[in-house]
């Protein structure tokens, strides 16, 4: 169930980075949801290694948020090349 609802909240946290970085990326709306998603495993899991979060929590929003940002913007660095 942490699975779904870590992808559920990736979903949403991938269209709040979209919103807060405004701009042409090289994949669409699709790419962008999928980093959400991916942003907030990473979340998840680097607080969970960290020990801000415990087995079985999720990361917070603004955590999620912000490893979407970073990614989002990694992959706008590998794509335009």
């Amino acid at each position: 169930m942490t699975i779904l609802w870590t992808i559920l909240i990736g979903f949403l946290i991938g269209l709040v980075a979209k919103f807060l970085m405004p701009g042409r990326d090289p994949g669409g709306f699709i790419i962008t949801v999928l980093i959400g998603i991916a942003g907030s495993f990473i979340a998840t899991y680097l607080g969970m290694a960290m020990g801000w979060y415990q087995q079985g929590e999720t990361a917070g929003f603004i955590a999620a948020v912000l490893g979407s940002i970073v990614l989002l913007l990694g992959y706008r660095m590998i794509a335009k090349r």
